[in-house]
């Protein structure tokens, strides 16, 4: 048996992914989710993990646990020995974020603690940060590398990743047997091949693909696109979106990389390419052979006109590159939307 890893919000979109590649990677993944954005299967499992068993013919170790449950935490790091931690867990809807900073500082903010002190309790000092590129709030320079100013962050949901990287980073210089990888993501999109898994966000979609993707299904009527006045290509925002199955294995990438007690490390997860929301839109409508109608709205706050990786480092340092072009992630994404109109659940409601 591989090396036990500690994936929490596992049974989320990028965490279940994580979940699949450590699998295939000879990881023992434990995996804890609270079901805050995630379906619940039958009993106690989360259905994306179910999915994942099935698929690769294992049983995997599925908790319902809550971070902010600091005994309940306390009592799954008693049972088992980590060698690292992959966190994924919390609030993550910018908008949602604006309109309530509270909650989000208190969420986020909480279960990072109570999962580092019961990391240091426990003896475990290796771990992978879901961080993200709202860090660096509205670029001053294009592509954006790791050595761009953050905290000029736009939203509190990008401040909440801001503040745990100055958490963990500090942890870091403190005790100098810590080692982190903070991977800042860029917009993830896509689903795993088998069209299993993949992005069923509760309630309506806050991201554009999955949106773009009900919309196609015919489970939404049409498409806000925010803004067509912005200085890009077509007036639209302009994003660097990542297969997240690339991004996945760039979450191993970063397991070996804490093998050589690196420390603390930054990595960009991206392309490098920007697409504009109208190009996104022409690719799905290609992938699915439908028309997808769309209507102009006012800008978002918080929204950014362009946002796209320099992933030369992480190339570098950890022998990672995204592989997956536009059309292939939009054509992942339409399987999965395909074969689960109505996501995970059996419901056509949403």
């Amino acid at each position: 048996m591989g090396e036990k890893i500690l994936v929490t919000g596992g049974a989320g979109y990028i965490g279940s992914h994580c979940v699949l590649e450590l699998i295939e990677a000879g990881y023992h993944p434990v995996v804890i989710d609270n079901f805050s954005n995630a379906v619940q299967g039958e009993g106690v499992v989360a259905e994306s993990i179910r999915r994942i068993e099935k698929l690769l013919n294992t049983t995997i170790e599925f908790h319902q646990l809550d971070l902010l449950d600091r005994p309940g935490l306390e009592n799954l790091f008693k049972k088992h020995t980590f060698a690292a931690v992959m966190h994924f867990a919390g609030l993550k809807a910018v908008g949602e974020s604006v309109e309530q900073p509270l909650r989000y500082y208190k969420v986020n903010l909480t279960a990072a603690m109570n999962l580092i002190e019961v990391m240091q309790t426990n003896n475990v000092r290796n771990l992978v940060f879901s961080s993200s590129a709202t860090v660096y709030g509205d670029p001053t320079r294009l592509p954006i590398d790791e050595q761009h100013p953050v905290g000029g962050c736009t939203n509190p949901y990008g401040k909440t990743k801001f503040f745990i990287e100055e958490i963990i980073k500090d942890q870091c210089k403190a005790e100098k047997d810590w080692n982190a990888v903070l991977l800042r993501y860029f917009n993830p999109i896509g689903a795993h091949s088998s069209g299993l898994i993949g992005e069923d966000p509760q309630g309506i979609p806050n991201n554009l693909l999955p949106y773009v993707a009900q919309v196609a299904v015919g489970r939404r009527q049409c498409l806000s696109v925010f803004g067509d006045d912005y200085d890009t290509v077509d007036g639209t925002g302009v994003r660097d979106y990542i297969h997240v199955v690339d991004l996945s294995k760039g979450h191993i990438a970063a397991l070996k990389k804490l093998k050589e007690n690196c420390g603390c490390k930054v990595y960009n997860l991206g392309t490098g390419k920007g697409y504009s929301v109208l190009q996104v839109v022409k690719g799905m409508e290609k992938a699915s052979g439908k028309e997808i109608p769309y209507k102009i709205a006012p800008r978002r706050g918080g929204d950014v006109a362009s946002c796209y990786a320099d992933p030369k480092l992480a190339e570098e340092e950890l022998g990672w590159k995204a592989e997956f072009d536009m059309e292939r992630m939009c054509a992942d994404l339409w399987r999965w939307q395909s074969m689960n109109p109505t996501g995970f659940t059996k419901s056509t409601t949403s």
